[in-house]
């Protein structure tokens, strides 16, 4: 869902900030390595690890309590189009940072966006669907389904 003028909708970019920050190490690198004629990146934060603090909730719905730390790392990168791309991934992994924020910057930009969707965007979209599905057919096949007999003096 984007505008008519080409600046992608901030819900788009946040599923495909998603799928990027799911995307493993080899999978970006073929991304960029497709973006023909891509222009020169300037490195606004340099690939940085830190902590930050998961929280949770209590059955999905209660109170929030903090889980523990977990770590992160973030980069920032501008192409010469001015377009800011950011990346965040788990881990201590920089160059996957970088590379999440190089391919950020490339899907707003309406030239390359086309590019970066079909090379990195779907097929990391698939394979983790793929997984997603494999989890919940091995989760289904140990399911106990519990009842309850009730004897006729119990009415």
């Amino acid at each position: 869902m984007t505008t008519t003028t080409d600046v992608p909708a901030a819900e788009d970019r946040r599923a495909a900030l998603a799928v990027l920050a799911a995307a493993r190490a080899d999978e970006l690198a073929a991304g960029l390595d497709a973006v023909p004629d891509a222009p020169a990146f300037e490195t606004l934060r340099a690939p940085e690890p830190g902590l930050v603090m998961a929280r949770g909730r209590i059955g999905g719905g209660g109170a929030p309590f903090n889980l523990g730390e977990v770590a992160i790392t973030r980069a920032v990168v501008r192409i010469d189009s001015g377009e800011v791309g950011f990346g965040h991934v788990l881990g201590r992994d920089t160059a996957r940072a970088l590379m999440v924020a190089r391919l950020d910057a490339l899907w707003q930009a309406p030239r390359y966006r086309a590019v970066v969707e079909s090379t990195v965007i779907a097929p990391v979209r698939r394979r983790v669907a793929a997984e997603d599905d494999a989890t919940r057919q091995k989760t289904a096949a140990t399911r106990v389904n519990f009842f309850t007999l009730v004897r006729g003096e119990d009415r």
